[in-house]
């Protein structure tokens, strides 16, 4: 799904700060509160947008310490598998595949 001008800055918006409000948005992007709920509302069942997030500053949770994992697989792993074995760490915030020798790289906070 390719988003038009309006949905795309929807979307900064939102991405800017997720509980700004619908008529805040609407002001922004000059449309009422009810067109930016009913475009939201479509972005998210056309899967354009997938959620909505909050972040946590990593000290806050007592995590002060950061760190990068390179990540050696056996084989063809795929990231599928990766993001599967991460995903009971709370302590990973992010992790991406990379070209090179490693098959992973993996941001944690601890």
């Amino acid at each position: 799904m390719r988003l038009n001008d309006l949905d795309e800055r929807i979307v900064h918006a939102l991405a800017e700060d997720a509980r700004r409000s619908y008529a805040d948005i609407g002001s922004i992007i000059g449309l009422s509160a009810p067109a930016v709920k009913r475009r939201v509302d479509r972005l998210r069942a056309e899967g354009a947008i997938t959620g909505f997030t909050v972040r946590v500053d990593p000290a806050a949770l007592g995590w002060e310490t950061e760190g990068y994992i390179e990540i050696y697989c056996s084989r063809n792993t795929s990231p599928e598998s990766i993001k599967h074995g991460l995903a009971r760490y709370p302590e990973v915030a992010s992790a991406s595949t990379v070209t090179g020798d490693a098959d992973a790289i993996v941001q944690v906070f601890a």
